[in-house]
């Protein structure tokens, strides 16, 4: 058994895990890289990068999350969104998935959630593999080395992908788990080597932990005025909006990319490092997360590369569009040290809508904020999938539903009250079409988003004059510097007028029938706030 740096009274065998062969506790990230490359887990890049293909699973499972049904959350759990599993089923899955890591090797790390030492949980992550390890390593926050000496868990994670679950015995739903139990503190995930589900059980489980004490857990980016960390912005939104990229400004400070957290005293980094997409990224488009695709140590998902040169191809997305590198939050040059700002000023929520319908930014109220908070709106374009043939809609609460272990409205009724508390001004920016839906419009210009993002977070689109939208209700710029009038104006980009309307209709229909689930838990205000 190899010992790294470790607290003596808590090593796994303290845990219960017994019988295993070699254990390495709390490797660094060189040691990391060399396992992983003579365990033939992946290949050495250029810079040192580490590329490693995930197999069949190139995306998270949502379908195959569980969570132990126990009498301490059988009230508070979501379960019409949340997979139950029983007691037994996952004491037999344990048991079973310790019987298969007998006498194997085993990668350990002792990690931190949160930035907040106030609101932080300590988590061990248990790896059958070490590029596994190395992505916990990069995606958590990592603690001093002299406080592993007496580092205890709160929460155990325990990965093996060569593990097949049983579904009748585990009662699960197919050889693919992630299991959550409240009461044992342990998460156990089998059968997919897709590095995100650690990041993501972590989220999952401090979406669960964080309301308690009135924080707002967030699936968003953040970002403050340099110099200036009380003047925050969050990023809301679903894969594919624009969250990583558009928070990623070298005017400003980088907070994070994905998972925050706005407690009393402000907004605080849940991770300590970012996992971008690498589909079509550029150098010349964003800078400084095409760099840490040649940096040492960051780990390079399920991309193509050429196997003499090891050049990635950026473009060719053959193995998967979902294509990542995930990096430590310090490879960007303008992130905060400390990952913490103050409240947000700005709360922006982003959508890819491909039905070509939505302004490019909108004033939101209060109200209205939860509303498309709790509509989680986005779109999948025409194409991407077979049988596509039109944009179809995508809503998912709280822009992270398979995340929400609680109801949506708990989510909900935190950011609305702190949005009020604060006095935060909420903006919904439309990064997807113009002109026409997907196939017939174009894509929202990337330098008019800018423009308008800019002018919101410094103040002076609040100055301007608004109209309001007649199919949604919000508030629309009706002239910025620097944008294109007409492109504030959707309607006026589609060259059938009447065309426009009836595209506008029947997607204020959709968010309807969506916002139905959830009349009977909101208050007036937001009802009042409901189109259709």
């Amino acid at each position: 058994m190899t010992i790294g740096r470790v607290n003596p009274d808590f090593r796994l065998e303290d845990q219960g895990i017994t019988g295993l062969g070699k254990v390495h506790y709390n490797l660094l990230e060189p040691a990391l890289v060399e396992a992983a490359l003579k365990r033939g887990e992946g290949t050495l890049g250029r810079g040192g990068a580490l590329l490693v293909s995930t197999g069949k699973f190139t995306g998270r499972s949502p379908k195959d999350k569980h969570i132990v049904r126990t009498p301490s959350v059988e009230d508070t759990i979501w379960w019409e969104n949340n997979a139950a599993m029983s007691a037994q089923g996952f004491d037999a899955l344990y048991d079973d998935m310790l019987a298969y890591m007998k006498d194997g090797e085993v990668f350990v790390q002792d990690l931190v959630g949160g930035a907040d030492p106030a609101l932080s949980i300590n988590v061990r992550m248990v790896s059958e593999l070490a590029w596994h390890s190395l992505f916990n390593r990069t995606m958590l926050r990592r603690p001093e080395r002299d406080t592993l000496d007496s580092f205890v868990a709160d929460f155990t994670v325990i990965n093996c992908p060569g593990f097949k679950a049983d579904p009748e015995k585990h009662d699960c739903r197919s050889e693919t788990v992630i299991a959550m139990n409240f009461d044992r503190k342990l998460i156990l995930v089998g059968n997919t080597e897709y590095a995100g589900e650690n990041k993501k059980s972590i989220f999952t489980l401090l979406n669960y932990l964080l309301p308690e004490k009135g924080v707002m857990p967030m699936h968003c980016s953040a970002n403050h005025a340099t110099g200036n960390p009380v003047d925050a912005a969050i990023f809301f939104g679903l894969s594919g909006t624009g969250k990583t990229t558009l928070s990623a400004d070298p005017a400003r400070t980088l907070l994070g990319d994905d998972e925050h957290g706005w407690s009393d005293k402000g907004t605080f980094n849940f991770e300590g490092g970012c996992y971008a997409k690498t589909v079509n990224l550029s150098a010349e488009a964003e800078p400084e997360i095409y760099a840490t695709c040649s940096m040492f140590g960051t780990v390079i998902e399920n991309m193509v590369f050429d196997p003499e040169t090891l050049e990635l191809d950026f473009e060719d997305d053959s193995l998967t569009p979902n294509m990542r590198c995930a990096y430590p939050l310090h490879y960007i040059p303008n992130a905060s040290e400390t990952a913490i700002g103050g409240h947000p000023k700005n709360v922006i929520m982003l959508t890819c809508d491909a039905f070509g319908v939505l302004p490019p930014i909108s004033r939101l109220t209060p109200a209205q904020a939860m509303y498309h908070f709790l509509s989680g709106f986005t779109a999948k374009m025409a194409g991407t999938e077979r049988g596509v043939t039109e944009p179809q809609p995508v809503f998912s609460t709280c822009f992270g539903s398979p995340f929400m272990p609680r109801r949506p409205e708990v989510y909900g009724n935190l950011l609305k009250e702190k949005i009020a508390r604060h006095g935060a001004s909420c903006w919904l920016v439309n990064t997807g079409w113009t002109g026409g839906a997907y196939g017939t419009g174009a894509r929202m210009p990337i330098k008019a988003t800018r423009a308008l993002l800019t002018a919101a977070l410094d103040g002076s689109l609040g100055a301007v004059k608004f109209r309001k939208d007649p199919n949604f209700g919000f508030e629309v710029p009706v002239s910025v510097p620097g944008v294109a009038e007409v492109l504030l104006d959707p309607r006026r980009t589609w060259s059938d007028p009447d065309a426009y309307d009836r595209q506008a209709a029947k997607l204020v229909q959709m968010f309807a029938e969506n916002f139905a689930q959830y009349v009977d838990f909101i208050d007036e205000d937001v009802k009042a706030a409901v189109i259709g």
